[in-house]
């Protein structure tokens, strides 16, 4: 899955691609922040890239990516999802 950081203005709401911003590979992007990212919204115009995401990092600062979602993102979440619940053994 790729992503890329992106600037994002809530209002009025305004998604771009940030200036000189290289494509990065969303797992790696997501260990980086520990895992602790957010959906934010769709996306429809922005070429592959389907979701806005916000990535926090230790101080708690947030950085936005647009990410290209696909079915391998959604096993993830889920498997993830349940191994916090305890549920995957």
């Amino acid at each position: 899955m790729k992503s890329i950081q992106a600037e994002f203005q809530k209002d009025p709401r305004e998604i771009k691609i940030k200036a000189k911003a290289k494509q990065e590979d969303w797992i790696k992007v997501c260990q980086r922040f520990n895992d602790d990212v957010e959906r934010i919204c769709d996306v429809t115009d922005l070429g592959d890239y389907t979701g806005l995401y916000q990535c926090f990092d230790d101080a708690n600062k947030g950085f936005f990516y647009l990410v290209e979602e696909d079915k391998a993102l959604f096993r993830i979440k889920r498997k993830h999802f349940l191994d916090n619940i305890g549920s995957r053994q």
